[in-house]
């Protein structure tokens, strides 16, 4: 074993290797996106998505063995930690996206040490992780002015997509665009972020407009690749359309970005509602984005003085479910023990966490991000939830002087339950809100996806009205069930029974049977059937399981087609 100055040299090295390579290979991945868009082989972007997403742990763990290895007995060695930390401090200052690099470092030590909390003498802490320290240049984009005739501008910008894929109808598609933007008002120039921006089955352009008086509006012309062709699906121009298509319940975005940080600038400005920790994790860089949400947390809670307490909504049989209400979010801790009418364990609970991670959430499924051994202080929790997280779940969340420690949680965007929503809204946005839960429902299952407890109190509603599913311990894939007509009682004795009376197995489902849990009053209830009584049947599901199984992609997608 060498000198301490050449181990934390080596050390630092090696780390820094590790996340080069890294960040290679998430490259690597991203780029095939367009080809296969280009190619329309979906069976491949689905396989690299999934790929890229278990990269970072990968990559994690194997750096931390090797690191192991240089330092033999010497690994958990703190003080040694220190100098390797300072060393690799200064190899990574000054390079595009250091706080990337950082972000993995302490991901290593972490994982090397067993840190609970954040230990400042060993990782970066909140304040050396700031993604944005340091940015001096902005994101690389292709300026595109206007010269005195939309369809001009339209060319030019639609000209430039270098995809092998031909246009249906190139001059249709120009004439659709420049229609498009026509009633924005009068447009001085158009910006576009270089790359291609890809998800599930389309490729987006994506930019912003400049109006002659000054003003900003966010551009994403939707392409599709159909058999016949290359066509524009939608042009999206306002805030509202384009923050969905960026939201947080949407699949991760396949673009090839030189500096991610610039471009999170970039997008911030177009949508400033949104938190830079989901902006990094809807272009993919998911570990930055839960590191984004804790400093977001930390920062909070220091200029902050409220309590954690209770989430609304009804309790929970197998999360705890608490919030700060000055921070929208929310936090879920699995309890230790579940009622029996639950026939989940906890291992089940976080394998169906871990298959909404990996999975296409299709816009109706919450990105739940998983955290460990988090310290919060007590100080700041309600009595009420003190109490409950002492009785609940004791073997996971701990007393540390002054500090609890949380060995497991997740942390997601904070939604009204719809169950309360439709109480309290006004009639015309609760029937609207019931209509949006039937193609949630809908939308889930084109996915591959039943979402299992349908309780209205299991569904959230968005600041954009749209209804969100997040309690994951029952869904499944539509491709496991087994959806059932339900038998028609042969005596009156039957009909009486409060259970059923013919054999039921556990994949089994009976869709004539959901209306009976759904707390709709009388306007609410003809508004669902109306719209989705469909889903009341197991002919229906019984066919979309056939067409799932038969390969077909089903798409969902997050805006409305207006095709050119």
């Amino acid at each position: 074993m060498g000198s301490a100055g050449t181990l934390s040299a080596d050390g630092a090295r090696r780390i820094a290797d590790a996340f080069v390579h890294y960040n290679a290979e998430f490259r690597d991945i991203t780029r095939r996106a367009v080809r296969h868009f280009d190619a329309r082989d979906w069976v491949a972007r689905e396989s690299d998505s999934v790929a890229r997403i278990e990269l970072y742990e990968q990559w994690v763990t194997g750096t931390v063995k090797q690191i192991a290895t240089l330092l033999d007995e010497r690994s958990i060695d703190r003080e040694l930690w220190t100098e390797i930390r300072q060393e690799f401090s200064r190899r990574v200052a000054g390079l595009p996206d250091a706080a990337f690099m950082r972000t993995f470092f302490s991901s290593v030590v972490r994982r090397s040490l067993g840190t609970v909390g954040v230990d400042v003498d060993t990782e970066f802490a909140v304040d050396a992780l700031d993604p944005l320290e340091g940015i001096s240049s902005s994101a690389e984009t292709v300026r595109y002015p206007h010269r005195g005739g939309l369809e001009w501008l339209a060319e030019d910008l639609l000209g430039d997509i270098r995809l092998r894929s031909s246009w249906i109808d190139f001059e249709k598609s120009v004439r659709y665009l420049a229609q498009q933007l026509m009633p924005i008002g009068t447009i001085q120039r158009i910006d576009i972020l270089r790359p291609l921006f890809c998800q599930s089955t389309r490729a987006y352009v994506v930019g912003k407009i400049t109006l002659d008086d000054g003003q900003v509006r966010p551009l994403a012309i939707a392409l599709q690749n159909s058999e016949r062709g290359l066509l524009i699906d939608a042009v999206m121009t306002n805030e509202d359309e384009v923050s969905i298509l960026f939201g947080f319940t949407r699949s991760y975005f396949h673009v090839d970005l030189e500096r991610v940080v610039e471009a999170v600038v970039f997008l911030r400005a177009l949508l400033p509602k949104k938190p830079l920790s989901e902006l990094f994790a809807v272009l993919g860089r998911i570990k930055q984005g839960k590191t984004e949400r804790y400093r977001e947390l930390m920062l909070h809670l220091d200029r902050s003085q409220d309590q954690f307490q209770h989430a609304a909504g009804e309790r929970g049989l197998v999360m705890v479910c608490f919030t700060l209400p000055s921070l929208d979010v929310v936090f879920k801790l699995i309890r230790d023990r579940f009622p029996p009418v639950k026939n989940v364990v906890r291992q089940d609970v976080l394998d169906k966490y871990r298959f909404v991670f990996r999975h296409d959430r299709a816009g109706r499924l919450v990105d739940a991000q998983e955290f460990k051994q988090v310290r919060l202080p007590r100080a700041r929790f309600s009595e009420a939830l003190l109490e409950e997280l002492a009785t609940e779940t004791r073997e996971t969340v701990h007393v540390d002087g002054d500090d609890l420690i949380f060995d497991h949680m997740y942390i997601e965007r904070r939604m009204t339950p719809l169950n309360l929503y439709v109480r309290e809204a006004p009639a015309t946005l609760a029937d609207l809100a019931v209509i949006d839960y039937g193609q949630a429902i809908r939308d889930l299952a084109c996915s591959n996806i039943f979402a299992g407890d349908l309780l209205l109190k299991n569904f959230g509603v968005t600041r954009h009205g749209r209804v969100i599913f997040y309690d994951y311990d029952e869904l499944c894939p539509v491709t496991e069930c087994r959806f059932r007509d339900l038998p028609e009682a042969t005596n009156e004795e039957d009909e009486m029974r409060s259970e059923a009376w013919f054999h039921v197995n556990d994949n089994d489902v009976f869709p004539e049977t959901f209306i009976n849990f759904l707390a709709f009053n009388e306007q609410q209830k003809s508004a669902f059937l109306r719209t989705h009584g469909d889903l009341l049947t197991a002919d229906f599901w019984r066919a979309l399981k056939k067409r799932l199984k038969a390969g077909e992609i089903l798409e969902v997608l997050p805006y409305r087609r207006t095709l050119s």
